[in-house]
């Protein structure tokens, strides 16, 4: 009998794996508490330090077999780990507690653990919270070498669907060096690290299937689909067939696009679109140019800030911008200041701390102005690199034009400081804004007249008008870009940047969607900018388009508004297209 296991599904492109599971650390971590001799306190003193000086020997010889082509983003979260071993709260703390109280290595570094992981469960930062698998993964190291239990690295996973209570993103990196198939953990967000780094390797992964390491066994066959957070169990023959011909059937239709990357985005009737690219690390870029996008629509610059001992310095911003930049030559490249705050946090932002409702709290654009020196560091950088290439600068989570006016004072004032010290910089630097609160919406036109460009983000758009957390499984039906008030607000966005002949795009993720870039063309939508992956799939679906016929059939739904339905107003569109 077939067995569903459902999860959250994380994928970066590939979405499907089908393989042998294989099951590592199925069992829990139990530390019972344990007591040792008066006369082997200091015996375990040193049994303690030499598994944490292995656990770091092994951070090392991970770091030595990671390929030299893996982006320096990767090798972070091994260098992360790697601070947190040498951090007296872990290395030391339980010395004390062998020697003052003579419990066992084991225990001693448990209880640090707890200590450790209720700090960051009081946070009511989500990400935050998250940043206790850190400490988990570092513990679990150490306890396994006090255990003696083996290393990923010890076994034979290519081809294999691996399934786990939690990985670390060291794990990742050894299991896509051995080429396994899919990933499937008990634990897990889907803005963890692990998360982050599956995704970016493409690594089709579930997380936060609860129990799974209980429902399945070594050698079982498994259907891993990403795109709907489902692993099928012991399908039978019949099922099995159907999912590889599909699987088949999408590198096939992958392959079959491939061409698509050389030619325009442009409708049947001559209506050409520009197609960008969202881009969250400076080695994404290479996914662009495969696809052919012509340029970068959102570079998601926080990430600079993740998974670093110190803030990025300014020479730190430039070289990820210029490595952008040489990477899309004569192309138009967008970069966002950061967006720390509400689920992307990093250790050193000064106002890191716990917010009773982060999503509403000191994030963005709010931060930038609050820690105006940071702001100014990524200023700079920005500003140095757009001599070099089209390079646009764009600010996040606007709400009121007293923002927009002050930011843009800000590097105005750094544009006359940089040339003033004899530094090169496009004075004419198109400066954008994100429009992607319900306030930011509903006064565009402001907008449109302070700022060069503007791009609409429906991911928070649609967060905050419908009051959606989509991280929320409990709520996330609730989130409906096909809403009357969503595409009222967007129709009003478009509307306003064309009253004031203002260049509008989106880059959320409504904009890489194939359900909805028939709707968003009918609005009026040029620039869509998408996770590369999306890009020739858009491109295809453009190309089968008639934008003329597309204009008049979204006018006549939006119309009447309160009455468009998500299915009625996608197989509409569908059918009157073909």
């Amino acid at each position: 009998m077939t067995v569903a296991i459902c999860g959250i599904g994380v994928t970066g492109g590939v979405s499907t794996a089908i393989g042998k599971a294989i099951l590592l650390a199925g069992d829990e971590l139990h530390i019972e508490p344990a007591v040792v001799p008066a006369n082997a306190v200091e015996a375990e003193v040193t049994r303690f330090r030499q598994a944490v000086a292995t656990a770091v020997q092994q951070l090392h010889d991970l770091r030595h077999q990671i390929p030299q082509s893996t982006p320096r983003d990767i090798l972070e979260f091994v260098d992360a780990h790697l601070l947190m071993l040498e951090d007296k709260a872990i290395s030391e703390a339980p010395v004390t507690s062998i020697r003052e109280e003579g419990c066992s290595a084991e225990w001693a570094l448990q209880m640090r653990r707890n200590q450790l992981v209720k700090v960051f469960d009081e946070m009511e930062n989500p990400y935050l919270r998250t940043r206790k698998d850190d400490v988990d993964h570092v513990v679990n190291r150490i306890q396994n070498i006090l255990l003696g239990r083996s290393e990923v690295r010890l076994l034979k996973l290519e081809s294999h669907i691996v399934v786990a209570r939690d990985l670390t993103p060291a794990d990742i990196i050894l299991l896509h060096n051995q080429r396994v198939r899919g990933l499937i953990t008990e634990f897990g967000s889907p803005m963890s690290h692990t998360a982050i780094l599956a995704r970016s390797l493409r690594i089709p992964t579930i997380m936060g299937a609860h129990n799974v390491t209980r429902h399945i066994h070594d050698h079982e066959t498994l259907v891993l689909d990403a795109e709907n957070g489902v692993v099928l169990v012991e399908c039978d023959d019949q099922c099995i067939r159907f999912f590889r011909r599909r699987l088949e059937a999408e590198e096939t239709h992958k392959r079959s696009l491939k061409p698509l990357s050389h030619t325009i985005a442009q409708t049947r009737d001559g209506y050409q679109l520009q197609l960008l690219a969202n881009i969250e690390l400076p080695e994404d870029v290479s996914s662009a140019v495969e696809t052919g996008a012509q340029g970068i629509g959102l570079y998601r610059t926080e990430f600079l800030y993740m998974n670093r001992p110190t803030l990025p310095s300014e020479e730190d911003h430039f070289q990820a911008y210029m490595e952008v930049v040489r990477g899309m030559p004569d192309a138009l490249v967008t970069i966002r200041t950061l967006d720390l705050g509400a689920d992307k946090q990093c250790e050193h932002n000064p106002q890191s701390m716990p917010s009773p409702n982060p999503a509403l709290g000191l994030r963005a654009i709010r931060l930038c102005l609050k820690e105006i020196d940071i702001f100014r560091i990524q200023i700079r950088a920005i500003l140095r690199v757009s001599c070099f290439g089209q390079v646009r600068l764009m600010i996040p989570m606007l709400t009121n034009l007293w923002e927009a006016h002050h930011a843009r004072a800000l590097i105005d004032d750094e544009i006359h400081n940089l040339l003033r010290a004899g530094v090169a910089v496009d004075q004419d630097i198109p400066i954008g804004a994100m429009i992607e609160t319900p306030a930011a919406a509903m006064t565009a036109a402001g907008f449109a007249k302070v700022f060069d460009f503007l791009s609409i983000g429906t991911n928070d758009l649609i967060q905050y008008t419908l009051a959606v957390d989509r991280a929320d499984d409990s709520v996330a039906h609730l989130y409906d870009p096909l809403h009357p008030a969503i595409l009222l607000l967007i129709q009003g966005i478009i509307d306003a940047a064309e009253g004031n002949g203002t260049q509008l795009g989106m880059c959320g993720e409504m904009a890489g969607d194939p359900n909805y870039i028939p709707l968003l063309i009918g609005l009026g939508l040029s620039e869509l900018s998408m996770h590369p992956a999306s890009l020739l799939e858009a491109k295809q679906l453009i190309q089968q388009l008639d934008y003329l016929q597309l204009r008049q059939q979204v006018k006549d739904l939006m119309q009447q508004p309160d009455n468009l339905a998500t299915e009625h107003l996608i197989r509409r569109l569908g059918r009157l297209q073909t």
